[in-house]
């Protein structure tokens, strides 16, 4: 039976029977003309080499809907920024913005002598530079953004991330994608293995805390899917670590009422890069990833009023542990049930390194628990600068024109 059960707080939309491509996109031709939509996308020049952005480029070729699509290329030097442009010259509605070029460079310098530091370079920066140009064009009223590295991607999926908060007959206003990420075997280890089981451990020591309720009524909360208005986009702070996807939530958690928030299912399957263990390192790989995810949601229950202590964090691994073994087992199960190859052992030793990256987690919050990886939200910066948009949009024209030269 498909599955159409409402967990949490957060309402959720999900595939039921066969979805109707050709009926989702009439309606949003007709809704984008009410609510125009932006396409961010975010992607490191890899991803352009892998083909996985080609690929998707060659999709959104066809998708007529949209107003503007917004290409926010990092990691490329000035041929391979000039190679990316080339191949994408037929989409029109496309934008790139080079993000180590000498204009944008020369931007975020102009922001760090303001006190308005946009971050470290990555994705953090990539989303929150990118969201500050669809705002300083204001031609759109909704933002999308999904990542770069999906190589199964069709129009459904974009559809769907966008129907609810496009739609005039809904009043939502920030849409969560989630998906199944199963092949021949099970994936999705940062939200299987930790995030669930760590946020459970969390409610069991601090018991019932509306913010770790609204945390774990996400069904994927690390996907880097999400659709939001333009307001909502000019008031949240984007995180500029690892921590992006939940800082993110903490964020519309602050801003937004709960029933202005949704969460949207747009794919039976989803494959894109995995990212590896390095279990041995915490500068790297997943492990870098879950130790930034636990050091957001650290930050965001003090900013809710919880006190921890030195303690708190043995305890809290120690409950951890016992939760994601006990998980390992029931996906062992859920693997054996459906046929798919599971790796106990491998899975066991995820689990093992995520305790470890949650006691660092804790002892780095414990040292600076005011450090904080968010951005500025747009609000702040326009009230400080009021004319940045306007070097924002000249920056970017400026790249553009220099690698036609």
């Amino acid at each position: 039976m498909t599955d159409f059960f409402q967990n949490g707080i957060i309402a959720t939309f999900h595939k039921l029977g066969e979805p109707d491509l050709k009926y989702l996109e009439s309606e949003l031709r007709e809704f984008s003309q009410i609510r125009p939509i932006a396409l961010v996308l975010p992607s490191l020049y890899r991803e352009y080499a892998s083909g996985a952005l080609p690929k998707i480029m060659q999709v959104l070729a066809k998708v007529k809907y949209l107003n503007e699509i917004i290409l926010c290329l990092d990691k490329a030097n000035a041929d391979q920024f000039r190679e990316v442009t080339q191949a994408f010259r037929s989409i029109k509605k496309l934008t790139i913005i080079w993000n180590d070029g000498p204009g944008m460079k020369k931007l975020y310098n102009h922001l760090e002598e303001h006190n308005l530091s946009p971050g470290k370079e990555g994705k953090g920066r990539a989303v929150w530079i990118a969201l500050g140009y669809v705002l300083a064009r204001r031609k759109s009223r909704v933002i999308v953004m999904h990542d770069c590295d999906i190589v199964n991607y069709n129009r459904l999926m974009l559809a769907r991330l966008c129907y609810p908060v496009t739609s005039p007959h809904s009043e939502y206003e920030f849409c969560k994608g989630y998906y199944s990420r199963v092949t021949n075997r099970l994936y999705g280890r940062a939200t299987r293995l930790f995030f669930t089981p760590f946020v459970r451990s969390l409610q069991r020591i601090l018991g019932y805390l509306p913010f770790l309720v609204y945390m774990d009524s996400f069904r994927y909360p690390l996907a880097g899917e999400i659709a939001l208005r333009r307001d909502l986009a000019m008031a949240i702070r984007v995180p500029s670590d690892w921590g992006l996807e939940v800082g993110t939530l903490a964020e519309v958690y602050r801003n937004m009422a709960l029933n202005r928030i949704c969460q949207v299912d747009i794919a039976d399957s989803y494959e894109h890069k995995h990212q590896p263990l390095s279990a041995d390192n915490p500068q790297r790989g997943v492990l870098k990833m879950i130790i930034d995810i636990a050091k957001s949601i650290f930050r965001n229950l003090a900013l809710e009023g919880v006190q921890f202590s030195e303690g708190f964090f043995k305890t809290l691994g120690n409950i951890y542990l016992k939760e994601a073994q006990e998980a390992v087992i029931r996906y062992e199960n859920d693997a054996a049930i459906n046929g798919l190859s599971f790796d106990r052992h491998s899975e066991m030793l995820c689990v093992e390194a995520f305790a470890e990256g949650i006691q660092i987690a804790g002892e780095v919050f414990w040292k600076d628990p005011s450090a904080s990886p968010l951005i500025p939200n747009w609000h702040r910066v326009t009230g400080a600068m009021p004319d940045f948009f306007d070097q924002l949009l000249k920056a970017v024209a400026d790249d553009n024109n220099k690698k036609q030269k």
